[in-house]
């Protein structure tokens, strides 16, 4: 199928799976889909399994955005009970008009399941995903859902609720990555199951592939292992001074264990200046996501300034990564500078990037769709040197092999769908679609966003809540009065924040933040006098005192901000 013929199939509201071999531009024609989207003030949700594939659209990890925590498998009824108890949750959810999920290969049919049990409660509705338009992205011939066990059901399609979705397959063709034929019909006699003897010809040659001194070259490897040793290398060919970075922790021993067995980061990170570096963390209020990659610039104190590769500059300072029990409660909190050294990086993490040259092992190939992937990544032939290949490194799963097939009749029937619409009708479907969605259909209005797109003002609302705003800032600022200023904002407002923020984290540590010389005595004695008289007229609906009748029993003489400041951090 042509991307013209796919994106008028996605505009016309239709749950869709986009699929092809690596390089047929799935990626762009998702690109497409959300420019007009946003074109139009519909700002769609985007989520891939993985940091780095989350990043290629400015997404979210899935459990970051579903609030999965480190679960792997299909979430309770009692765990999507807590989750609609959380307010801030409710309005990420109620925002949720068009939900895009990239590089579904990596999505395990219990993730899968599970985003559809949270969607369908939080839009009280019982339509598959909660009747949202479902774009679904991928290539079932990449990499597999990771699993530490034999699973009989690996992939997302095997979940019930794919069939219930009624996808529309749109099976890309066209090749936009690769422009070198010797490699597109390596990679295609992959995909067929059955290598011939002049691709493995083809492959032997590049053995002896000598790169341009002048290219990037990507060093990709199966092993965790591996990708440390070449990383540690590399550190130490640089000159200066080297810093490290140490963890910090609260929790039981076995919790914080459990937090370095789920995530990226390290007990001990060691950096020199002139560093590859890639952030391991989600923080766009400070302009990086898991996925982003630098160059460490050096260094303010013990604090790395990282030149990322779209040129901002960031103080890094350390995150938290935390456990949370069922109740989402957390027991265990790690703290760390959210980077890992990036000369080297593992195939799993390479899908859906696309590089001019790279240094392959696939020696040590353990899993069906590695080297597909990692062959994928580069444009021509004279970009690969390979260091090592085994017979593991060109195998597909059979299974995909015997869907494929199926999956492109099926997008010869949505292209013949399609064709019998007159150009009126499926305008007019569009329309209708964007209407339902509550956005713009007038002309001029398109154009005026469009506008304001270029100029980097969209009038869409971002899907980060301001009191995470706020957050995002408490680490770089020492009182309310400076994140204030850094947000634009009354100090009222940061305090209403702080007040949201307790709410969904009674644990939050707020104390460096309280103002001096509070009149702390005087208030409490007067709110203690109130909530004695129970008159609900002084009441909110959520049953707190209201400020105003505090600041009149004080006749006038205590302001509002002492008074929110002395609510908020009232023992």
């Amino acid at each position: 199928m042509k991307q013209t013929t796919a994106l008028d199939i996605l505009k016309s509201g239709k749950n869709v799976f986009i699929t092809g071999s690596a390089g047929t531009g799935k990626t762009y024609l998702l690109r497409q889909y959300i420019q007009y989207l946003k074109e139009r003030r519909i700002h769609p949700t985007i989520v891939a399994p993985t940091g780095i594939a989350a990043s290629h659209l400015k997404g979210q990890t899935i459990h970051s955005f579903f609030a999965l925590g480190i679960r792997d498998t299909v979430v309770d009824n009692g765990y999507v009970e807590f989750l609609l108890e959380k307010s801030y949750l409710k309005s990420r959810f109620a925002k949720l008009k068009v939900l895009i999920i990239d590089e579904v290969s990596m999505v395990s049919p219990e993730i899968f399941t599970s985003m559809d049990k949270v969607l369908r409660a939080f839009k009280n509705s019982p339509e598959p995903f909660g009747g949202v338009q479902v774009v679904i992205s991928g290539d079932f011939f990449q990499l597999p859902p990771v699993s530490k066990e034999f699973k009989e059901k690996r992939f997302a399609w095997q979940a019930p609720v794919w069939k219930s979705l009624e996808l529309k397959s749109c099976y890309l063709q066209e090749k936009f990555r690769q422009d070198d034929d010797r490699l597109i019909e390596v990679l295609d006699d992959i995909r067929s199951g059955e290598v011939s003897d002049k691709s493995k010809s083809t492959l032997d040659l590049c053995f002896h592939t000598e790169l341009a001194e002048k290219t990037t070259v990507t060093k990709l490897y199966t092993h965790n292992v591996d990708v440390d040793r070449i990383n540690l290398e590399e550190l130490s060919n640089l000159k200066g001074k080297p810093q490290v970075f140490k963890y910090s922790s609260k929790g039981s021993a076995k919790n914080i264990e459990k937090i370095f067995k789920t995530s990226l980061v390290l007990e001990e990170l060691t950096l020199k200046k002139g560093a590859m570096v890639i952030f391991i963390k989600n923080n766009p209020e400070k302009f990086y996501v898991n996925g982003t990659t630098g160059t460490v610039m050096g260094f303010e104190g013990d604090i790395p300034i990282v030149k990322t590769s779209t040129g901002q500059k960031i103080r890094v300072l350390a995150e938290d990564w935390t456990l949370e029990n069922d109740k989402g409660e957390s027991v265990a909190t790690v703290s760390q500078v959210p980077l890992r050294l990036a000369w080297a990086i593992t195939i799993h993490k390479s899908q859906g990037m696309t590089l001019d040259a790279a240094q392959v092992d696939l020696s040590q190939t353990f899993e069906v769709g590695q080297g597909y992937v990692a062959l994928s990544r580069i444009k021509n032939i004279e970009g690969l040197k390979l260091l090592g290949l085994n017979e593991m490194a060109l195998r597909v799963d059979p299974l995909i092999l015997r869907i494929d097939e199926p999956i492109k009749k099926a997008s010869v029937k949505a292209a013949e769908e399609l064709s019998t619409y007159s150009e009126d009708e499926l305008e007019k479907a569009q329309m209708n679609y964007i209407k339902g969605l509550g956005g713009l259909t007038n002309f001029v209005e398109i154009e005026n966003e469009k506008k304001l797109l270029r100029a980097g003002k969209s009038s869409v609302s971002s899907d980060i809540p301001t009191h995470l705003k706020t957050k995002a800032l408490m680490e770089s600022c020492d009182s309310i009065k400076q994140i204030a200023k850094a947000r634009g904002v009354t100090v009222a407002t940061i305090m209403n924040h702080f007040s949201t923020l307790k709410k969904e984290d009674v644990s939050i540590d707020l104390s460096k933040y309280k103002p001096r010389n509070l009149p702390m005595e005087a208030i409490e004695k007067v709110v203690l006098l109130l909530e004695e008289e129970q008159n609900m007229e002084n009441f909110s609906d959520d049953g707190n005192l209201r400020m105003k009748p505090i600041y009149e029993a004080l006749n006038g003489e205590i302001s509002y901000d002492d008074i929110r400041a002395t609510m908020l951090f009232r023992a």
